[in-house]
């Protein structure tokens, strides 16, 4: 299952960086993107982990850049 999402106030190169990085090592993650120039989250992974999945992954954004807000895209 492929999940998109939008990171609005993503300001940061580096950041987005350490977010994919978290993001993939998630227990249930295929393969996550972020793409710094669109904003863009893509997170491919198993269906029957994707609610555990998500959670997570906004606890790590929040985590290295507060104010961004993850949106379903």
């Amino acid at each position: 299952m492929k999940k998109r999402f939008i990171l609005e106030g993503l300001g940061c190169a580096n950041c987005a960086a350490k977010m994919e990085d978290a993001i993939n090592k998630l227990d249930g993650v295929k393969s996550a993107t972020v793409n710094f120039l669109t904003s863009k989250l893509v997170i491919e992974g198993e269906d029957e982990k994707m609610p555990e999945i998500i959670l997570a992954a906004e606890k790590i954004i929040k985590k290295i850049e507060p104010d961004v807000v993850m949106k379903k895209a």
